[in-house]
């Protein structure tokens, strides 16, 4: 489990194979706290630790996690939001995530807002009833507040801190971005769905 709150930005240093991948990830972390199988948070995708070295670390990524994620996209040099798994007792500054992505989206556009910056998402048919004002979502492994809905959009805010502390500061329209939607709306969306076919 992960909250959404980006504590690293890794840069991929190296990349083996091809359809399923060793990728290699540079970071800040204290590598020597990092045990074998441990769980981080790649951009959003919940990746399994294999190895570790002084500065970095490397995971491994099936065929299945390369098709339904962007890390088909991701290339050497590129920079990673990282978060590493829960603990008991640590505090859940953004919203509750478990690192399985549920789909892709592209960034459709981006312009200033104040000292934010707006950002727009595309809005597919499978995510409609996930996607409402004010509530979580989370963006390549950020925690984010959905601002407003449309019929074939949704927009959020990154504020100024955010910005500096993940990838998103840097994110350009046309890329393609992990998305996972916020766990209890999945619950809700499902306890309602269930109920309407009980009743129908």
């Amino acid at each position: 489990m992960f909250t959404g709150i980006v504590t690293d930005v890794g840069r991929l240093s190296r990349i083996d194979g091809t359809d399923q991948c060793r990728l290699f990830i540079e970071t800040k972390y204290d590598t020597k706290d990092i045990v074998i199988g441990a769980s981080i948070a790649c951009s959003g995708t919940c990746l399994t630790v294999i190895e570790t070295g002084d500065d970095w670390f490397s995971v491994l990524a099936s065929a299945e996690t390369m098709a339904c994620t962007t890390l088909g996209d991701w290339r050497v040099g590129g920079l990673l939001n990282l978060e590493r798994s829960l603990t008991l007792g640590d505090e859940l500054g953004g919203h509750l995530v478990t690192g399985h992505v549920d789909g892709v989206l592209r960034a459709i556009d981006i312009f200033p807002d104040a000292d934010s910056l707006r950002m727009r998402f595309d809005l597919p048919d499978w995510l409609e009833c996930y996607v409402a004002p004010k509530y979580s979502i989370a963006i390549d492994g950020v925690s984010l507040t959905v601002n407003e809905v449309k019929d074939e959009y949704f927009e959020i805010n990154v504020i100024p801190h955010t910005q500096d502390v993940t990838t998103l500061g840097d994110l350009r329209s046309g890329t393609r971005v992990n998305v996972e939607i916020d766990m209890f709306a999945r619950y809700v969306e499902r306890s309602l769905r269930l109920r309407g076919l009980k009743n129908g």
